[in-house]
């Protein structure tokens, strides 16, 4: 596991991933499953002893996990589970399905619905078809041995080193046309082919390596499957780089347990993948408006207080302030208390920011200056991480920028209480939602109060501060929003997710997009971004392109080491305003949009092979994307006024002149430095609203349907329900349902 370049300045991170051991020259290789023998078979699936080649024995299962899930599972004792489970359950099989098994000399086949698991017994193969056509969607790889004898992958099996069990692993074919992609918030080209993650969240230190803050085993397929693995564990995922035929998992956990499943569709696969893991939660509707950040820079109840007369005066569209580590005392972050210095009246403040419409957002993590009366309380009491010795776990954990910390132990019960009562007085006095920031920085060698190592806490750490935070919103505001940089399989949950500390350049823009991207197709629809770029400052072009782009996300957020204010900006003040009013005119497609997603698991911010799964060019474009099935958006990710952009099947009407393009094609756009590329599918019917500084409570008034064709149909998602809307050719509609629209109009400049 490579992670430190040659011959540069070495970043210091005090949560590594452990390295597995090496085997030494002549050492025998991996224990690779020969054949196997069935032991039982039940309503949910098979039993298997398995054998490997070098004689030793394991088990196997195969069972349905519900409707179009198969899960696979392999230990050397029945009975294992992987070792975050003792803590907390990443996924929920139903146990309830009932799979048909059926036996034909060798082979058995465990049919769960939509997907079919064929297992040979004798020599040993996996493989999983689309029930309904008996499509081949993927098959376990049997081994590549080179010229020398070595076996250069690995296998269904397991791998020994010192007698013990070190790591589980599988493999499977990956034929020459195949693209994957997921595995959580991926800073690198969509297309996973070539790539080797290691899953262990990272201070990743932008946006621009293969390092992530938010890991999801979990990746899906162009062949209209996905494979989720459960484990806590830094699971290594090899797509095609030790060779171009085989995908390997290296699980190093107790036991290998993965499941494989159906498509055909992304959004087929996310909706079994929500179904296996949880449902995603929708921010409310106040947290699609704007927000704007203080920056990261000192801070005080003044300059905030002017900061939101500034935005009001200015007509800047804005519903949330973001308050950065500066509302607490420097040097004794993160303790969850107001600089009285430069914070004398808080509640005044909160008060008048929101009689002047503002939802109010801070900053927070789970780490403790030793600097702070809260650490030496925290170590007295055990609600800290701890070394071998017993002694609290003190670490640098801002990279010698900062004074060392105690890291929050959520493992103990009294300790997730404590940090959990920091918060309630300050959502009580009108903090609306907490950024938890950071959250992967638990130790390798760390201990935790339920005996688990740092290892093994370290990549669902970021869940169980997720949970403990958004558990504190939810009691006293009703709702579980948080804005977190770090997540892991099943963060779908905690709305929402931003980007995390990208450089302030085009091309980090456009790798952060990627990010975004990938993430939606790991489960997670609710994502941001910081506008601008966090580190530096960005030019004025970059700039007005980088909020562009935010405000055709998901969600906005303006924030950097320097101030993202908009009047700070004044050459292109003008048309970041225009940029939101955009956005703010098209929030009741964007809040449908997003309800949406909290049902079915599929993104908002769409890769182009959500909506066209068999289109093969469309699983290999990046850097731009469908917000919703209708508009397709593609920022502008350099200093150009040009770029490409693919047009999938169907017609697209460029949004600012009204040309209309056939798809299948790829478009060379001239963008002037006011506008991005945006198209919508014509046909599409798009619910706007009269833009305004701040988003009103309650459902949308008076609605104005854009229409891109001759009529139609669509669906409108409000807090009050679902609504369906019928036009006519002639412009005249009906409604079903609670939604108020005014009037249809055809869509002209």
């Amino acid at each position: 596991m490579p992670f430190r370049p040659p011959l540069v300045t070495h970043e210091y991170f005090v949560a590594d991933p452990p390295e597995l051991p090496r085997r030494s020259h002549g050492e025998a290789g991996p224990e690779v499953l020969a054949h196997a023998e069935l032991t039982s078979a039940d309503p949910n699936g098979i039993s298997l002893k398995a054998l490997t080649a070098a004689g030793a024995v394991l088990y196997a299962q195969v069972t349905a996990a519900g409707e179009g899930i198969i899960r696979v599972r392999l230990s050397d004792d029945p009975s294992a589970r992987s070792r975050s489970a003792r803590l907390l359950a990443l996924t929920r099989p139903d146990l309830g399905t009932h799979a048909v098994v059926t036996t034909a000399g060798d082979w058995v086949t465990v049919n769960a619905g939509a997907i079919t698991a064929e297992v040979r017994l004798d020599p040993w193969q996996i493989r999983f078809r689309e029930t309904a056509t008996g499509r081949l969607l993927t098959e376990s790889d049997p081994g590549l041995v080179d010229i020398s004898g070595r076996m250069r992958t690995l296998p269904f099996g397991c791998s020994i080193v010192d007698g013990a069990i070190v790591a589980y692993h599988e493999s499977f074919v990956l034929p020459h046309d195949e693209v994957l992609t997921g595995t959580g918030e991926r800073f690198l080209p969509l297309n996973l082919r070539g790539q080797r993650p290691v899953l262990w969240n990272f201070d990743a230190f932008g946006s621009e390596s293969d390092r992530a803050y938010k890991n999801v085993p979990f990746y899906q397929s162009s062949r209209g499957y996905g494979i989720v693995i459960d484990s806590g564990m830094p699971v290594e995922l090899d797509f095609g780089a030790s060779t171009q035929s085989v995908v390997q998992l290296v699980v190093p956990d107790d036991l290998l347990d993965y499941y494989v499943l159906a498509g055909p569709t992304p959004n087929d696969v996310l909706r079994r993948y929500n179904a296996l893991t949880c449902e995603p939660v929708c921010p409310p509707k106040w947290a699609f408006g704007s927000w704007i950040s203080s920056g990261f820079f000192r801070d005080s109840q003044q300059a905030v207080l002017e900061r939101a007369a500034t935005i009001r005066e200015h007509g800047i569209p804005c519903d949330v302030l973001h308050l950065d580590c500066y509302w607490q005392p420097e040097g004794r972050w993160s303790e969850m208390s107001w600089d009285p210095v430069a914070f004398p009246d808080p509640e005044a403040m909160l008060a008048t920011l929101r009689e002047q419409g503002f939802r109010v957002c801070v900053w927070m993590n789970s780490y403790l200056s030793v600097n702070s009366d809260r650490f030496a309380y925290a170590r007295e009491m055990g609600y800290l991480l701890k070394r071998a010795d017993g002694s609290a776990y003190v670490a640098d954990s801002w990279h010698g920028s900062y004074p060392r910390c105690g890291i929050v132990d959520f493992t103990n019960p009294e300790a997730t209480l404590w940090f959990q009562g920091l918060l309630r007085p300050l959502a009580a006095q009108g903090i609306d939602v907490f950024k938890t920031d950071f959250a992967e920085g638990v130790p390798a060698d760390a201990f935790a109060h339920n005996g688990m190592s740092g290892t093994d806490l370290h990549n669902i750490y970021s869940l169980l501060f997720n949970d403990a935070v958004s558990a504190v919103t939810r009691e006293v505001h009703g709702h579980q929003t948080v804005w977190a940089r770090s997540s892991y399989l099943g963060g779908q949950r905690h709305a929402a997710q931003w980007g995390g500390d990208t450089m302030c350049s085009y091309e980090a823009m456009a790798t952060s997009m990627n990010g975004g991207l990938a993430h939606g197709l790991s489960g997670v629809p609710y994502w941001s971004h910081d506008s601008g770029g966090f580190s530096g400052t960005p030019s004025d072009d970059l700039y007005l392109r980088w909020a562009q782009f935010g405000a055709l996300s998901p969600l906005l957020r303006f924030h950097g080491t320097t101030s993202r204010e908009p009047w700070r900006f004044p050459s292109v003040e003008p048309d970041v305003i225009e940029a939101l009013r955009l956005r703010y005119r098209l929030l009741p497609y964007l809040y449908s949009a997003a309800l949406r997603s909290a049902e079915t698991g599929e993104p908002m911010m769409r890769a182009m092979m959500v909506d066209s799964p068999d289109d093969s060019l469309a699983w290999r474009t990046d850097h731009q994307y469908r917000l919703g099935p209708d508009l397709l958006v593609a920022p502008m990710v350099s200093a150009s006024q040009q770029r490409d952009v693919y047009l999938p099947e169907g017609e697209w009407v460029d949004w600012w002149t009204g040309e209309v393009h056939s798809g299948r094609s790829m478009l060379r756009v001239a963008a002037p430095l006011n506008q991005l590329p945006l198209f919508v599918r014509r046909g599409a019917l798009i619910p706007t609203i009269e833009p305004s500084d701040r988003i009103a409570d309650g459902p949308w008034e008076a609605l104005t349907l854009l229409s891109f064709g001759d009529g139609g149909e669509c669906e409108i998602r409000d807090d009050n329900g679902i609504s369906h809307v019928r036009v006519n050719a002639d412009l005249s509609f009906e409604v079903t349902g609670p939604a108020r629209v005014d009037r249809v109009v055809p869509f002209s400049l």
